[in-house]
């Protein structure tokens, strides 16, 4: 129950950190609460080795929509393989039911404020085969299931994206 709990808080601590850091300062009070339309934003991962240490492989885009939405925590899927085995298929299975708890919880069904971005692709750099990088949410041109290109939407939770800017 610990386990699962600190994974709640985690996650809710870094939603608000992203959603705090995805405004400019100059924006208004009311503008304030989260990301907003046309914000940049990206999604980092790899580069947790011992020698490449920041993010390897990226998505950029742009936030072409909003929509905030209360889920009730439940169970995280269980596989049965080693994450390592997972198939794209896999991973859009465990993304589309995060947050989630991975141990029951003897307390009440908890409900949180998920914050769901269409973000709209600019620029990627995903790993294309194994030698170039451990498989993830991007890989071989994908985030997910999803192929990328320009220009297509892509549906997020805003927990896993940051804040950038435009033209880098």
């Amino acid at each position: 129950m610990r386990i699962g709990l600190l994974a709640i808080a985690g996650w809710l601590f870094g939603a608000t950190v992203l959603a705090a850091g995805l405004v400019s300062p100059s924006t208004s009070s009311a503008a304030s609460s989260g990301p907003q339309i046309g914000d940049c934003v990206i999604f980092r991962e790899g580069g947790a080795g011992l020698v490449l240490r920041g993010p390897t492989y990226w998505l950029k885009g742009s936030v072409a929509g909003i929509a905030r939405e209360r889920r009730q925590l439940g169970l995280c899927p269980r596989l049965g393989k080693l994450a390592s085995a997972y198939t794209a298929a896999d991973r859009a299975l465990l993304a589309a039911a995060m947050p989630c708890l991975e141990q029951e919880s003897d307390s009440a069904p908890i409900d949180v404020e998920v914050i769901r971005l269409r973000v709209r692709v600019d620029d990627w750099e995903t790993p294309w085969s194994h030698q170039h990088g451990t498989t993830g949410w991007l890989f071989r041109g994908q985030f997910l299931d999803q192929p990328l290109k320009k220009g297509a939407v892509i549906d997020m939770d805003a927990a896993w994206l940051e804040g950038c800017e435009a033209g880098r």
